[in-house]
């Protein structure tokens, strides 16, 4: 596209298809009735990373941080409040919902109930509702209100979860676009890439730095997806959420890979604090506590596999045949 003053503009939004899009496009062999297009991603853009954008979102991350009163009383008892955050994760899991939306239904559903300050009838219906929302802001092809009440295997109608939709956005006002530590882990890991591209290398160290890059991404996203199951994060700035899950996925990828670099990770560290305008050893503090949260989940994964272990023995042993010297006449 020209403009007057042979100023050439470039309209062009380029997108990639990638894997997951691709399996979503494909229709079954026997499906002739509707053949549903591919879902595009638009590329990272460079031009709409760097302070600026960071400063703009730590600026606007204070208007969507739930109540002092709310956060005392969930952490006062936190059981609830993180079972309705882990059916929320398993929903969005069983969706194939964008990683996005998790960390905002859950944003929409403390800030509906510290509006609120208690629980609707049907606490999945509220949840439910929220990934509905989420969905529809993170997402082009948004989750039905059908698959969701079939999630909670119809606890409540589709009309009734429309109604639930409702009443939230009336409650927050219909300023629903919170800001979560997934938008900011994309501005961290391209600081940190930057930090790490400017020491040069060969063909081999750059496909190695896209790699731990690709990998860096996967486990800080899954690390910030556990801090907003975990209610000892709640009401932490998301900012120091997203820094804290790079700079322990970086403290772990860096122990595992055998070249652990305690001068590098100190660096990494003090720049991502500087990032979200935090000192470094409360970063450090939260990584600690990310990592103490991953061992405790982790342990009790282990416990639980042990238990239900122990329980399938117990049944064999129970359908086995008994002594009759055993038994008492």
């Amino acid at each position: 596209m020209h403009m007057d003053g042979d100023v050439a503009v470039s309209l062009w939004c380029e997108e990639v298809e990638d894997e997951q899009s691709r399996e979503q496009g494909r229709t079954h062999q026997g499906d002739v009735l509707r053949a549903s297009p591919p879902l595009l991603r638009a590329a990272w853009d460079p031009t709409v990373s760097g302070q600026r954008v960071v400063q703009r979102l730590l600026h606007v991350e204070e208007r969507y941080t739930p109540s002092a009163l709310y956060v005392a009383l969930v952490q006062r008892e936190p059981a609830r409040r993180e079972e309705l955050a882990k059916w929320a994760l398993e929903v969005c899991c069983e969706c194939g919902c964008d990683e996005a939306v998790f960390p905002l239904s859950v944003s929409l559903m403390d800030r509906f109930l510290s509006a609120s300050l208690s629980l609707p009838v049907s606490p999945y219906c509220l949840v439910a509702g929220c990934v509905l929302i989420a969905s529809k802001l993170a997402e082009c092809d948004n989750v039905s209100a059908d698959t969701l009440c079939a999630a909670a295997e119809y606890d409540f109608t589709p009309s009734t979860l429309r109604e639930m939709e409702r009443v939230v956005l009336a409650t927050l006002r219909w300023d629903t676009a919170a800001v979560t530590p997934q938008d900011f882990l994309p501005h961290f890991l391209s600081s940190v890439e930057q930090q790490r591209g400017g020491r040069g290398g060969d063909s081999g160290e750059e496909e190695d730095d896209e790699e731990l890059l690709s990998t860096l991404r996967r486990h800080s996203d899954t690390l910030a997806a556990m801090c907003v199951c975990d209610s000892r994060f709640l009401g932490a700035p998301p900012s120091l959420v997203a820094a804290a899950s790079l700079n322990c996925a970086l403290r772990g990828l860096s122990s595992s890979r055998g070249h652990r670099d305690p001068a590098q990770l100190t660096f990494l560290r003090d720049q991502l604090a500087e990032l979200c305008h935090t000192d470094p050893l409360v970063l450090e503090s939260y990584s600690d506590m990310i990592e103490c949260g991953l061992r405790q989940r982790l342990n009790s994964g282990i416990q639980q596999r042990h238990a239900d272990k122990d329980e399938d023995v117990e049944d064999e042993r129970a359908g086995t045949p008994t002594d009759m010297r055993d038994i008492d006449f």
